[in-house]
This record gives structure tokens, C-alpha cells and sequence, in this order.
């Protein structure tokens, strides 16, 4: 298998178009509606894909804690800096229940992996081999983690991709506050000093390894074979509370989505194609046009300015601090909000790339950029119609209509329940317009169902179908549904269909589409900490039942534009072959 089949798979928005849309549709998953439903990762047991029905279903590859063949460490287990398991407080290696995004990867060797990062404080990226039968099951082989010290390690890894050129491209989510003068004793941020050999609860501020400028950042793995794999950190792209970097078909452009409250949304162009290490930033402006539903706008882009990788690595190990990029609450001051509060800064002189990439956030809110979202999630591409969509897990806080130092660009009604965007680019894949297209509906009466059941709640990883006009959600709710769900929602029909549920707890991410890997196609679908959200009480102790899934919906048949344009050939075929055969027999008659 080369490295370009999921490659190609992923970047069939090249394609865009078969003349007439194929039919997808999933047999329907109903709501959870006793305790042993409550339990169970369920997913629809069949697809109908342009007039043929599929068995389908959830199938587990890997779960917190498994041994995998030989491999010397369960899986999921957290490392040091040296590769060294890290135990806990009664001497277990600790064992993480919050894997993300989870990518196929096929490597320079031609083998199937899976790529696997992890949502803890001391995050972990682990390298799975796996085997697909001729069935499309896919079996995990071995498994390992990488190698993360060239980075300094990662932080609290979040949502994914594979990038067109065939490399899983992972994110940091929510970056350390590095103005923050007791950040080495954070609650969140000084466990990771055990990453380096150190004691948290007694950091050395004059010695230790910890430093908040390492995390934040794209973080993007290339496989060679199972021993060889190059992992790079990209501060070129910028440094935020990023969700997602999401790469598009021209190879350049990379949409770059901030979690939490008062954050912005950043834009990528990258100097030559496939090489994320250098380019051009750029911060989005919403200038609204209407106040109806979740909302409508145009986009505006404020340039940032250009940096590489090394123009910044260099201030990171040399390690410059907050007060060496600004100077705070000085005559002439740029009073900015964002998901840091009030402050008033003025960047020192000659700082201004380092404080583009490393104050990502705080640098776009002084230069106007908007800087109000409310928990910015996933992002994906739909080549059919040369459209990006957004989730926003909630519509809330600096959203709302309200002015309390910030430029109250967004002036929207507060929705608990979130949505989804439908982002209109040009044609240098430059979004230009923004506005809903699919929100939730709160509702009173059930406190652990705050959403409507048959809509969407919390909306977070995103996925499209490319050639089936199907966009599929994932959410992340905690009292909005009680058992979180993905959902698939057909654009051309504007109606949904409820495709899996999850156990107590937990949390669904990344939903994936690959529309041809060795022959089939799979979406990958990982649940994260069950009841862990909510519904702790309902743990039984011991039962192991708290430990995460990866696995995936399917295996589909491929259901890529040659795949498709091959199978209607081959019906076609079929077709005339028995119209000669019915002629030739109604001439003997």
C-alpha cells in the first residue's frame, strides 16, 4: 500500500465532482433509553450507499490499557522524556483514558498505521501497525509510543488530520499562560514537569526544563516505518488554543481553529506546498450582517505577517518570556480582550513576528482581529461545493451582545446547545462569508437532556463525505445529551440521522472520513473518557468499563470519486450485457 492511497483518499476534494451526487443513507441508532443502552457503544448496523445496503457497525480496535501483541507497554501508557512509564501515586504506570484524534496512516514502507495522540497535560502520540483483512477489518499488530523529546514533548492534544501529502497533522490545545507569574505551580501546567524527571510540587524556576513558550502549536508526524518516525512542531503556524489545523486541497492553506472563550480564528498560507514550516499568518474579522439564529458575517483577514519554524524556535529554547515580547499597561497601550481578560499591551520593539506566533491571540486582538468566540471546534472541507465548515459548541460569553472591552464584533443571541458554520471561500481558499447552517435546540424539563434529542448538542469534530452531500457531527456535550452521539446530516435534504452513540460520560472525537484505504472506506471514531463527563456514579468499580475506545464505523465499500466512477461503470456494463442478451433472445423467439 503506498503512501499515497490515504493521501489521495483524504485530498479527493481534487476531484471535486461526479456529475450527479451519490445515495447515502445510514439506518437510524435510537436514543439510549435504559441503563444497559446507557452502557454501550452503539452504531448503526447498516448504510445504504447508492441503492445497496452494507452491514456496517462499531468495531474496536484498541481500548485503554490493551497489550498489543509483544509491544513492551500497554497502550496508552504515559512516558518521560527518556521513554520511562510515569506511575502514579501508588506506584501504577499511569494509563491515559483521553485519546483524540486517532489518523490512518500509510507509511513510507507501504504498511498501515494508526496514529494516535492523547488529550493529557503530558501528552502522548502513539504508533500503532495495523493488518487489514480482505474483509477491511482492521487488527492492531504492535504498538509504541514516539519519541517526543526534539519537541520538548506535547500538551494536551486535541483534534487532527492527514494531511493531502499523507502526514497526520495534530494540534495543543489550550496554551499555558505564559503572563501568568505562578504558571510553574498552575494546577493544569506544573504536572507536566514530571515529563522532565522533575517534582511538581517543587519546581526550580532557575533549573527546570518547564516552559509554557513549548506548547501550543500544530504538531504534525511523518511515518517512514515503525522505527522511524520524524515528529515536528510548527511555530510558524502559530501558537493558540488550537483545536485544529486543517489543511486544504491547495496544499498551503491551513485553517487553524482556537478553544475556549474570547479566541480568534487564524489562517495559514504556507510559502511552498506540503512544507508547513514557513509562511504567512492571518487573523479573521466578523463583520455581521445579521443577528438571526447563530448568525451571519462577512470575513476579513488581518495580516499577521510572515515567520518560518527556525525565526522562532530559537526565542523558545533561549527561554524568553512574556515581558521580553511586551510591556503591559503603559501611555499608549493597546487595550485588548480575549481568553486572558482585560489587558492593555504595546509590543517591544523588533518583536513583533515573535509575538505573531508565540501571542498568536493576544497579537490578532491588538491589530482589530475578532477575538469574541465561544469553544471554536472542528473543521472540514466540502469539494463538492468549495465549502469549509466550523462548529461552535456553544454560542455564548463574548458572542453575546455585549461590550466589555473587546471590539463586540459578535452581537448574537446565546444558544447553550451550539452550532454548526458553513464558511464560504474564494478561489484562493480564503474564507469570505460565514453563517450558520445547523444549530441545537435547548430545552427545558430534563436536567442530563438540556438539548433537544433530535438535534444536535455541543456540535465538536467534523467530518464530510465528499460525492454524498453528507456532513457528519460529533458532539461534545455534557448535560446537553447524556449519551453523546454523531450524527449525519444530509445538506441536500437539511435533515439528520443519529449514526452512534456513546456510553456515561464520555465524550465523541475524531469522527474521520477515508473514502479508500486498501479497498474500503471507514470512519474512524474514538470515545473518550466514558463516565468521566457525567454519571460517575454509575462506574462499577473495577469493571474497566472507564477505559477509552478507538476503533471506527464500518468498514464501508470505497466510496472515492474512482471507486464510484468504476462501480457505475461496472453497473452500466452489466446493464447492457442483459439488454443484449433479452434482444438476442426476443430475435431466436
Amino acid at each position: 500500500m503506498k503512501r499515497t492511497s490515504i493521501a489521495l483518499a483524504v485530498a479527493v476534494a481534487l476531484s471535486a465532482g461526479i456529475a450527479q451526487a451519490g445515495t447515502l443513507r445510514f439506518s437510524e441508532v435510537p436514543v439510549p433509553s435504559d441503563d444497559a443502552s446507557k452502557r454501550e457503544v452503539t452504531a448503526s448496523p447498516s448504510v445504504r450507499i447508492d441503492g445497496r445496503t452494507h452491514r456496517i457497525g462499531y468495531n474496536t480496535l484498541l481500548r485503554s490499557g490493551d497489550q498489543v501483541g509483544n509491544s513492551a507497554l500497554a497502550w496508552g501508557t504515559l512516558v518521560d522524556v527518556d521513554g520511562v512509564p510515569l506511575h502514579d501515586d501508588a506506584g501504577a504506570p499511569v494509563i491515559s483514558v483521553y485519546p483524540d484524534h486517532s489518523s490512518l496512516i500509510t507509511g513510507d514502507d507501504g504498511r498501515l498505521y494508526s496514529i494516535t495522540q492523547f488529550e493529557d497535560s503530558i501528552g502522548a502520540i502513539y504508533l500503532t501497525g495495523l493488518r487489514q483483512g480482505r474483509d477491511g477489518r482492521l487488527l492492531p499488530t504492535r504498538t509504541r509510543p514516539l519519541d517526543l523529546s526534539g519537541v520538548n514533548g506535547t500538551w494536551t492534544h486535541c483534534a487532527g488530520m492527514v494531511t493531502p501529502w499523507g502526514t497526520h497533522l495534530g494540534a495543543e490545545e489550550y496554551e499555558p499562560n505564559a503572563a501568568d507569574p505562578d504558571i510553574l505551580s498552575n494546577r493544569y501546567f506544573s504536572p507536566v514537569a514530571a515529563y522532565f524527571g522533575e517534582d511538581p510540587a517543587n519546581i526550580d524556576a532557575d533549573t527546570t526544563r518547564l516552559n509554557p513558550y513549548n506548547y501550543g502549536f500544530p504538531v504534525e508526524v511523518k511515518v517512514g516505518d515503525y522505527e522511524h518516525v520524524d515528529v515536528a512542531k510548527h511555530y510558524a503556524m502559530g501558537r493558540a488554543a488550537i483545536e485544529l489545523a486543517y489543511v486544504m486541497p491547495d496544499r498551503r492553506t491551513a485553517y487553524i481553529s482556537d478553544d475556549g472563550t474570547d479566541v480568534g480564528l487564524y489562517r495559514f498560507v504556507a510559502d511552498q506546498p506540503a512544507d508547513l514550516s514557513a509562511g504567512y499568518l492571518y487573523a479573521a474579522r466578523w463583520r455581521q450582517s445579521d443577528d438571526a439564529g447563530a448568525g451571519d458575517g462577512v470575513i476579513e483577514w488581518i495580516n499577521l505577517g510572515h515567520a518560518s519554524d527556525t525565526d522562532i524556535r530559537p526565542f523558545i529554547d533561549a527561554r524568553g518570556s512574556f515581558d521580553d515580547i511586551f510591556e503591559r499597561d503603559q501611555p499608549g497601550c493597546t487595550s485588548i480582550r480575549t481568553a486572558t481578560g482585560q489587558e492593555c499591551l504595546t509590543v517591544r520593539d523588533g518583536m513583533e513576528q515573535i509575538a505573531s506566533r508565540l501571542e498568536t491571540r493576544r497579537f490578532a486582538a491588538m491589530r482589530g482581529a475578532t477575538t469574541e468566540w465561544r469553544k471554536m471546534e472542528g473543521i472540514t472541507y466540502n469539494p463538492d461545493k468549495h465549502t469549509m465548515y466550523m462548529s461552535m459548541s456553544e454560542i455564548g460569553k463574548g458572542m453575546l451582545d455585549k461590550n466589555d472591552g473587546g471590539n463586540n464584533d459578535i452581537r448574537l443571541q446565546e444558544n447553550p446547545c451550539g452550532a454548526v458554520y458553513a464558511l464560504e471561500l474564494d478561489g484562493n481558499f480564503a474564507a469570505t462569508r460565514m453563517h450558520g447552517l445547523i444549530e441545537g435546540r435547548p430545552v427545558a424539563g430534563d436536567p442530563s437532556n438540556s438539548c433537544d434529542l433530535a438535534a444536535i448538542a455541543n456540535p465538536d469534530n467534523l467530518t464530510f463525505i465528499p460525492g454524498y452531500d453528507t456532513l457528519i457531527i460529533g458532539e461534545d456535550t455534557g448535560s446537553g445529551h447524556q449519551n453523546d452521539a454523531v450524527w449525519a446530516y444530509d445538506l441536500s435534504k437539511s435533515s439528520l440521522t443519529r449514526i452512534e452513540t456513546t456510553p456515561y460520560g464520555s465524550e465523541t472525537t475524531s469522527v474521520y472520513f477515508y473514502p479508500n484505504v486498501g479497498g474500503h472506506a471507514y470512519m474512524m471514531s474514538v470515545v473518550q473518557h466514558p463516565y468521566g463527563e457525567s454519571d460517575q456514579d454509575k462506574l462499577i468499580q473495577g469493571s474497566g468499563d472507564d477505559r477509552a475506545y478507538v476503533g471506527y464505523i464500518g468498514p464501508f465499500p470505497a466510496m472515492d470519486v474512482q471507486s464510484r466512477e468504476h462501480e457505475h461503470r461496472g453497473r452500466d456494463e452489466h446493464h447492457r450485457h442483459d439488454e443484449h442478451h433479452e434482444h438476442q433472445g426476443r430475435r431466436r423467439r
